[in-house]
């Protein structure tokens, strides 16, 4: 007999009225089973299941199933509140519904819900610092869900809800259990790159800081870069100096580790406050304290970096020939195209053969071209501090004053904003040169470019005296300089969140009636509060609620540097708000682009939020797009992300073209044509761009970028807002941002040159010396290869025309085929030679052939790639050190991210790694062959004369002679054109 299926819960429903308390338990049971059929039904006794609750007279067990069943009844209602109210109060029934994961959908909303209210509650305890406002019951469950999650080894998910409740002794707990390092890794980047206050962050860092165990260079080190990390967000020196006490002597190569892994993403002033606190040490650690101190300066690693560039240099000049021979060097537009082109291409390399070769082209700069192009030369150069005066000292100002020459005033502001671009990261010394020159000048260009170069130089330094000049300046009301100064006045208080100079910048910006300087203080006011998450909401309110457009305009930018790296989701709402909502175009652009501030540490995510506004009917919004792919994006080679932009090179909107040419060049950074197969078509693209007259200025202008961008610094740096200690990258963002400021004006975009980060390995012994040694890449040599290099045009040959031939010659060669006729054996055999050579030549090009073709099917699948060489930031994964090597390195060569964010997506940015690495000597009684290095001779400035004016040159070196006197090109004599001939 088949059981019918039951059709109502009326019968097991009228239980509930009987006297019987056997009944009513029985009925309650039967219920739990049925709600999710009958919940409809059920819901209509919820009164009285509710009063079965609330009687006494009942056992605890019938009193336990009525407050699950009305739980249950809520839940579906979709009264979640009350469905936990009654599920805290059905006791031992919810338990044994949660052990037995019965109705797990139920389940898991209410203890959901209870997680809420018990984060709630918690954060609302650390507030009034009353810890009786949790029920008892909620605690019980929230604890049976950390038991249960450690038991099953779910320790993600615990921390998780630990981190959200103020709960660190679960961490602890869950870390003494299983001892493992990347729990603690885990909990330090789910607290940085999420939005935790500031405060309870630095709370839970210290927290971890102990749980760490000491690091030993015996083995590679695993846990460096986790502490490099927790040691730079906190910012602290008093944490960091005893670390580095303790390594000395035992653990010195160690020690030198982290003090070139704190270079990487520490503030300036934070590593000066190390150097200062660090001890004198006694006779045998003098030296070794002396060396920190001195790799704490920054400038070691500058010079490691420099080198570098300059033996990997794999400029394709041709490339660059050919955008000169195409863009009219006349055009302001075009000659500035070409100055940043080279800059990128050869940033930091100090090879400035191009400019050497093309003095003519170079002396058709004018007025502000003149200003970009000596600018260039600090690009070029970047990061040779050594010698940065001698380089630019035939432009910069001299005696103080300024000289008599026509346009020399754009020389020496170039040259002074080219000063400070050289010392970026290692301004100390020349800031006090640029100050002077600051309050010296008298012009606005050169103040101009003083300004910037100081901001530049002095970059955090907080420097009050330095911020006096830059006000200075500004108050003196010039649009041009007053721009300048209002950058360089945030990048030097750059994240200190002090309100003093935001009320002074703020104040005149809202006084002055010159957008440039309103744009500068703006941009400015963003750097101030750099980082500094909830401590700029007042400010960024301020902004976002102004009037004027410029001022929302740097609200939305101290909106992005304040939460920059953290994901933050309020933040990222914020922003698509006012992408689509605000009247100005320059505001709505802005927020899109700062999306990838936010986003920057997951890439994978970018192409998804901003597909939508990639089809916006606002240009300027799908301009905005392309930047926030380009710079979120960059050096990924992200797929879904060229996908995207390949039809916006087409857009009908030229600078929406432009803007989607220079995100392709950030994006394909460093690929291959093995690894991207979009690298070849887009250079092509530039090329045909770039080529085509007929084209938009602007459209050029991008495509010329894009070139640079895609090969910059002589194809062997990055593009990457992320630091090799996980960190935000202050140096990137902060020249990612200003580069971002070329829209209004194009000398800004030499800042990109801040975001350019050398990939390589550089391997250093205990003196700090490059040792000759080689790794193991585990991977086709072609995945990570330079492009090949352009070949350039061949040569065509002219084809001869045939010869008329007259009749009176063909009697002639007839009569000379009848003499001939009796050598026709002769003349056989020699063809039958003849041809037989041919058959063995085809045969030998066959051969050839198909031997290339099996070497190319015959790639190995790993080579060895000596120190010093370009190793990309995804090649680092494949990198070994064999076994065998005489030299080993102290600490893993990368610490890629174990964030929650990571495995959603297919692309992760890497968290650190590479850079320079110490290495143990395992074999230090034997010589060690060392890299040697190649001392730069600069000469001394000699004056030179063209068209009877001084033009300051120096015929042999570095640097180039801008010619300062050259007159403009005269028009063409008139003359009438006749119209007769057109057809």
């Amino acid at each position: 007999m088949v059981a019918r299926s039951q059709s109502s819960a009326a019968g097991v429903l009228a239980l509930l009225s009987e006297q019987e308390p056997a009944f009513k338990q029985h009925a309650l049971k039967s219920l739990n089973s049925l709600v999710p059929r009958f919940w409809a039904e059920i819901s209509e006794q919820i009164a009285l299941v509710e009063s079965l609750y609330d009687n006494d007279e009942l056992p605890t067990e019938a009193r336990d199933s009525a407050a699950l069943l009305a739980s249950k009844v809520y839940y579906y209602l979709g009264e979640n509140d009350e469905a936990l109210s009654f599920a805290l109060g059905a006791g031992s029934a919810f338990e044994a519904e949660y052990r037995g994961r019965g109705s797990e959908e139920y389940v898991e909303t209410v203890l959901s819900k209870a997680i809420d209210r018990y984060i709630e509650l918690r954060s609302e305890e650390q507030v009034d610092g009353k810890p009786d406002k949790i029920d008892l019951r909620l605690r019980a469950i929230i604890e049976t869900i950390f038991t249960r999650s450690i038991a099953e080894g779910e320790y993600k998910q615990a921390i998780g809800i630990a981190l959200e409740s103020r709960r660190l002794d679960v961490i602890s707990q869950i870390y003494n259990k299983t001892h493992d390092i990347s729990i603690l890794s885990y909990t330090m980047e789910a607290v940085v790159d999420t939005g935790f206050s500031l405060s309870y962050r630095d709370t839970v860092l210290r927290f971890l800081f102990p749980l760490f165990p000491q690091p030993s260079a015996k083995g590679i080190s695993t846990h460096v870069h986790a502490l490099i990390r927790l040691l730079v967000t906190l910012n602290d020196s008093s944490l960091t100096v005893p670390l580095l006490v303790s390594l000395v002597p035992q653990e010195k190569l160690l020690a030198y580790q982290f003090a070139f892994d704190l270079v990487e993403g520490g503030a300036r002033d934070y590593l000066e406050s190390i150097r200062n606190e660090l001890p004198a040490g006694d006779q045998s650690t003098r030296e070794i304290f002396d060396k920190i101190r001195y790799i704490l300066s920054g400038q070691e690693s500058v010079k490691l970096y420099l080198e570098f560039l300059k033996r990997n240099n794999h400029v394709d000049t041709l490339i660059l020939k050919h955008t000169k021979d195409v863009l009219e060097p006349r055009s302001s537009i075009y000659h500035t195209a070409v100055t940043l082109q080279n800059a990128f291409m050869h940033s930091g390399t100090t090879s400035d053969a191009f400019l050497r070769e093309n003095l003519e082209w170079l002396g058709l700069a004018t007025n502000w071209s003149k200003f970009s192009a000596t600018a260039g030369l600090g690009v070029i150069h970047k990061g040779f501090f050594e010698q940065g005066m001698t380089i630019l000292g035939p432009y910069l100002p001299q005696n103080g004053g300024e000289s008599n020459v026509p346009g020399a005033a754009y020389s020496e502001g170039g040259a002074l904003y080219a000063l400070g671009l050289i010392n970026a990261g290692c301004g100390t010394e020349i800031s006090g040169f640029l100050r002077e020159s600051l309050r010296s000048a008298q012009g606005e260009i050169v103040q101009h470019g003083a300004a910037l170069g100081l901001g530049i130089a002095a970059m955090g330094s907080k420097n009050i005296e330095a911020f006096e000049d830059l006000k200075n300046v500004l108050f003196m009301d010039s649009a041009v300089a007053g721009e300048a100064a209002g950058y360089a006045m945030g990048l030097i208080m750059l994240g200190t969140a002090a309100a003093d100079p935001v009320h002074e910048m703020l104040s005149y910006a809202k006084e002055t009636q010159h957008e440039k300087i309103i744009r500068g203080l703006a941009v400015g006011i963003a750097f101030v509060f750099y980082g500094r998450q909830e401590e700029a909401e007042k400010t960024i309110q301020s902004l976002l609620s102004e009037t004027d457009p410029i001022l929302r305009y740097g609200g939305v930018y101290t909106l992005a540097l304040a939460y920059a790296g953290t994901s933050n989701n309020d933040a990222v709402r914020r922003l698509l708000h006012i992408a689509v909502s605000d009247v100005s175009n320059d505001v709505r652009r802005a927020a899109v682009t700062c999306l990838a501030f936010l986003l920057f540490k997951n890439p994978g995510q970018v192409p998804r939020i901003v597909q939508l506004l990639s089809e916006s009917y606002n240009p300027h919004v799908r301009c905005g797009a392309t930047l926030a792919l380009g710079i979120a994006c960059a050096g990924t080679g992200l797929q879904d992300a060229v996908e995207i932009l390949e039809p916006m090179t087409k857009d009908g909107v030229d600078f929406v073209r432009q803007g989607a040419f220079i995100a392709l060049g950030m994006i394909l950074l460093q690929q291959s044509e093995a690894s991207s197969p979009s690298l070849a078509p887009t250079r092509s693209l530039y090329t045909k761009i770039v080529s085509d007259k007929h084209e938009d200025p602007m459209a050029r202008l991008g495509a010329a970028l894009g070139q640079g961008l895609i090969d910059a610094g002589g194809r062997n740096v990055m593009i990457n807002l992320q630091s090799r200690a996980g960190t935000r990258n202050t140096n990137a963002v902060v020249g990612i941002v200003m580069f971002c400021q070329f829209w209004y004006w194009y000398p800004l975009a030499h800042c990109v040159c801040l975001a350019f980060e050398p990939t390589g390995i550089i391997g250093l012994n205990a003196d700090l010396k490059v040792p000759k040694f080689e790794v193991i890449s585990n991977a086709k040599p072609s995945l990570f290869a330079y492009p090949p290099s352009t070949k350039p045009p061949k040569k065509e040959t002219v084809a001869k025309v045939a010869t008329a031939v007259l009749s009176t010659t063909a009697k002639v060669k007839a009569r000379e085929k009848k003499k001939a006729a009796a050598d026709g054996d002769a003349m056989e055999t020699d063809e039958k030679s003849a041809s037989a050579d041919e058959d063995v030549d085809m045969k030998a090009e066959e051969q050839i052939s198909k031997a290339s073709k099996s070497l190319k099917k015959a790639e190995p699948s790993s080579e060895l790639i000596p120190n010093f060489s370009r190793v990309t930031p995804a090649q680092l994964g494949c990198i070994a050190f064999p076994s065998e090597s005489r030299y080993q390195p102290v600490r893993a060569l990368t610490a890629t991210s174990t964030s929650s964010h990571a495995g959603k997506h297919p692309v992760e940015k890497l968290a650190g790694g590479g850079g320079i690495v110490m290495l143990i000597d395992t074999k230090p009684q034997e010589e060690a062959e060392l890299l040697e290095f190649e001392q730069v001779q600069l000469s001394a400035p000699t004056p030179a004369v063209a068209n009877g004016d001084a033009v300051r040159a120096v015929p042999t070196g570095p640097h180039i002679a801008l010619d300062e006197s050259a007159p403009e090109a005269s028009p063409p004599e008139p003359f009438q054109y006749s119209f007769e001939h057109d057809n």
